[in-house]
């Protein structure tokens, strides 16, 4: 009980350095290109399921939520987060003596002389043996906090590695819904490819055909014709190239070998989600770098108090305690061997090495201020790109589908007025071709918007809430003591 008090009491002591506040950061009131869009409220993360839900697509469901299972990646930042839990246990042992036992067995012996007794010489020793088992303790109390601001460091540095590892989970999970929209944009071109192929196969048939019946149409335009066929037939096998890498991709994503993972072909949904936008200042709070840049921020202004103790005296209590005796085990019958004793060491001087670690963590913390500030700057940069570019996108694909809708119907005009003479060939293949290069534009630019919005969620932190970290009481709370396995 007394050890116990007494341990109490120097941790209750006086712990040197700064204490941690947030420093203030870089916020809006509003984002600039929020006009318009649903801020969220409290309501909309309740049932809101994982972020990827919104595009209410089974197939992307299913393999973004292999990713936290499978990602080598992933795991990889699981066992580093692992790590750094460890490292707090190890800073943790501080707090508590280091005991050793020995046992020692020492035998002597003496030589006695000799002596002669009716002319028979005897010669007389004497051997003995002390057995001496001991336990012996070090303690170093953590008198002025070094030892609870190494632990504070380590915490908050776990902390990092947690958001770390969340935002490593966001990225990878972003990337993949990045790579299967690209994916299924591929279907969506080899699809739109295959039908031109139909539509030209159809024109090449009314050239030969007019050109059999001797109307005013060459062999030229015969060899336009098939050329125009051949092409777009070419295009629509170079498809399978970009579709088979976003296929690979997605299998290395999850966890998997390409060679195990077939995607049937799919067409690209037609609009994206709505995605609610966050009041600015919450991305203080939703966004795990972050949050993790924050973090990093307590783990180095701990480690300033951490240099300011090496400022004092470091104390040291040792004791040793055991027995001695000419039995193997002399507990009940033996001399008992104690000693206790205590010292302070202090530096007097060392050519400015402590003061120079101190302004070094001091710098470290001023660093990690600057870097926590400019991340929260590119955060709100990289949610304005991204609001304008869905923004942007999406006007511009409404004026692309029209395009491409009006150059479908100059197609058919032309084809028709061709058939009846009224037009050159050439007029046809030049309407062919822009309603070809029209769609494709709009299809590109589909694909581009559903791209952003990936984007667009990510930058607004894909759901996550620093609420999710690992709780720092709860890791700098010291370990109950159990024997080792």
């Amino acid at each position: 009980m007394p050890l116990a008090l007494a341990f109490s009491a120097l941790l209750s002591a006086c712990t040197v350095g700064p204490d941690y506040v947030r420093p203030a950061a870089p916020t809006a009131p509003q984002f600039k290109e929020a006009k318009g869009w649903k801020i969220v409220s409290p309501s909309d993360m309740l049932d809101r399921g994982p972020w990827w839900s919104m595009y209410r697509d089974p197939k992307l469901s299913w393999l973004l939520a292999q990713v936290d299972t499978s990602n080598q990646t992933i795991k990889a930042d699981v066992a580093a987060y692992d790590q750094a839990v460890a490292v707090i246990r190890e800073a943790q042992a501080g707090y508590f003596p280091t005991v050793a036992d020995s046992y020692t067995a020492t035998a002597e012996h003496r030589g006695a002389g000799s002596a002669s007794t009716s002319g028979v010489t005897v010669s007389r020793s004497i051997t003995n043996v002390i057995y001496n088992p001991a336990a012996n303790a070090t303690w170093d109390p953590d008198v002025w906090g070094k030892i609870r601001r190494t632990v504070e460091a380590d915490a908050a540095a776990a902390q990092v590695s947690g958001a770390d590892l969340e935002n490593a989970k966001l990225s990878e999970q972003a990337t993949l819904a990045t790579a299967y929209f690209n994916l299924r944009a591929e279907d969506s071109l080899k699809t739109l490819l295959h039908a031109t192929v139909a539509a030209y196969q159809k024109t090449l048939d009314i050239t030969r055909n007019q050109f059999k019946a001797g109307y005013q149409v060459t062999q030229g335009d015969v060899a336009a014709a098939e050329a125009l066929v051949e092409t777009t037939q070419a295009q629509e096998i170079a498809v399978g190239v970009a579709r088979a890498q976003y296929e690979h991709a997605i299998a290395v994503l999850i966890g998997r070998p390409p060679a195990d993972l077939n995607l049937a072909p799919g067409a690209l949904a037609r609009k994206i989600p709505s995605v609610p936008v966050s009041v600015p200042s919450a991305l203080l709070e939703r966004r795990p770098d972050i949050a993790a840049s924050e973090r990093q921020l307590q783990e180095e202004n701990a480690l300033i108090g951490v240099a300011v103790a090496n400022f004092y005296p470091t104390i040291t209590l040792t004791g040793s305690f055991g027995f001695a005796g000419a039995t193997p085990l002399p507990i009940l019958a033996a001399d008992e061997l104690w000693s206790v004793a205590g010292s302070a060491t202090q530096t007097v001087f060392d050519g400015g090495l402590l003061a120079a670690n101190l302004a070094a963590a001091r710098s470290a913390y001023n660093q990690s201020v600057a870097n926590y500030r400019q991340t929260v700057l590119t955060a709100f940069q990289q949610v304005e790109d991204e609001l304008a570019a869905v923004r942007i996108l999406s006007q511009e694909l409404v004026k692309q589908e029209e395009a491409a809708k009006n150059a479908g119907v100059a197609v058919q005009v032309y084809l028709n007025q061709y058939q009846q003479g009224l037009v050159a060939f050439t007029t046809v293949i030049t309407a062919e071709t822009t309603q070809l290069s029209d769609e494709v534009t709009a299809l590109q630019i589909r694909q581009s918007l559903f791209v952003a919005s990936v984007a667009l969620i990510e930058a607004l932190g894909g759901g996550w809430d620093a609420s999710l970290l690992p709780d720092i009481h709860g890791l700098e709370k010291v370990p109950t003591l159990t024997p080792p396995l």
